[in-house]
């Protein structure tokens, strides 16, 4: 894997936070860190995705004339398909 050098500005307040995380043992050095933080950010942007694309498709499927007791037995039913039940 290349990598790329960059160069980021940080306020005082947060390169001391940066120093302390690396003193607690959390990380070894300041790229390691953020490394870190962006590994996070690209997990948390992929699950809104998918929930972005969930409600989309709920939102173009239309009005449903099920009754709420059967739309609930429909979910319990795919619960239990896929283990969550």
């Amino acid at each position: 894997m290349s990598t790329i050098r960059k160069t980021v500005t940080f306020t005082k307040k947060q390169d001391e936070w940066i120093k302390s995380q690396i003193t607690a043992g959390e990380f070894t050095n300041d790229s390691e860190y953020l490394r870190d933080l962006v590994r996070r950010d690209q997990a948390k942007n992929a699950k809104f995705s998918v929930l972005k694309a969930a409600i989309t498709e709920g939102l173009e499927s239309g009005i449903s004339h099920k009754s709420l007791p059967d739309l609930m037995k429909d979910v319990e039913e795919r619960m239990q398909i896929d283990g969550r039940l």
